[in-house]
């Protein structure tokens, strides 16, 4: 069973926890179950599916004879885990000093007004998730943000909802 695909790269969300747990049973025995497989075998879980569902919880555990409370602490703990599906477009804001110089911690808190979520949230129609990320290597180009695989530099709110306008004819609409 693999998961079903919305045309944008990215897996529609499986919400059923038999089909779930078959897909953590298959990447165990792909992945193994040392003790030192949890961070493999949560990469393939999101990878397959897009991110980790409550439901792969205990079926992590059980498969690595680990706790609930053991899994869960590190998907919560590393920020690339994603514990609920991620928008179709991911909007990325470097917060790493040179950015924050430049004026980053004023465009990050427009593209969090204008999208109306915050930093690890998508937006209520599936669309947009905006994540943190801490360099993109465009420090020259301060602020930056990453959008899909595009990136662009010196990005101010105005740049960004020139940006956000084009993406798609109906975000230009609700400013």
């Amino acid at each position: 069973m693999t998961a079903r695909h919305s045309g944008n790269g990215h897996a529609a969300p499986i919400r059923d926890s038999i089909a779930i747990a078959k897909i953590v049973d298959e990447i165990v025995a792909r992945v193994g179950d040392r003790p030192d497989a949890l961070m493999p075998l949560l990469h393939a879980v999101q990878e397959r599916l897009g991110y980790i569902p409550a439901d792969a919880v205990p079926e992590i555990a059980r498969a690595l004879n680990l706790s609930r409370a053991e899994v869960h602490g590190v998907i919560s703990f590393y920020h690339d885990f994603r514990t609920a599906p991620a928008g179709r477009s991911i909007i990325r804001v470097c917060r790493a000093e040179s950015c924050q110089a430049m004026g980053a911690v004023e465009l990050a808190a427009h593209i969090q007004k204008r999208l109306g979520i915050e930093f690890g949230q998508s937006s209520a129609d599936g669309e947009y998730t905006l994540e943190p990320v801490y360099c993109l290597g465009n420090c020259a180009c301060s602020p930056a943000i990453v959008i899909g695989a595009d990136i662009h530099g010196r990005v101010t709110p105005d740049r960004f909802d020139e940006i956000f306008s084009a993406l798609s004819p109906r975000s230009g609409a609700s400013k």
